[in-house]
């Protein structure tokens, strides 16, 4: 027997947040379409291959000007 078990409770935070979800019942589906604005896309794999082939390598000490290695 569990002394301490609380089968029944629920934090405050998620009462809130499946109260929202029951007034708002498309609120799920426009974090979906949100989250696939910003973060789900597809990548172009040979754009990328490009431009990491293009890259320029940084100096060691960026702030170290030309005239000063004279």
């Amino acid at each position: 027997m569990a002394f301490f078990r609380r089968p029944d409770y629920r934090s405050e935070t998620t009462q809130f947040i499946d109260q929202l979800k029951a007034e708002r019942p498309g609120l799920e589906a426009r974090q979906r379409e949100g989250r696939g604005l910003l973060w789900d896309k597809s990548i172009d794999r040979e754009l990328a291959a490009e431009a990491e082939a293009a890259r320029v390598a940084q100096k060691p000490y960026v702030y170290q000007t030309e005239a000063a290695l004279k």
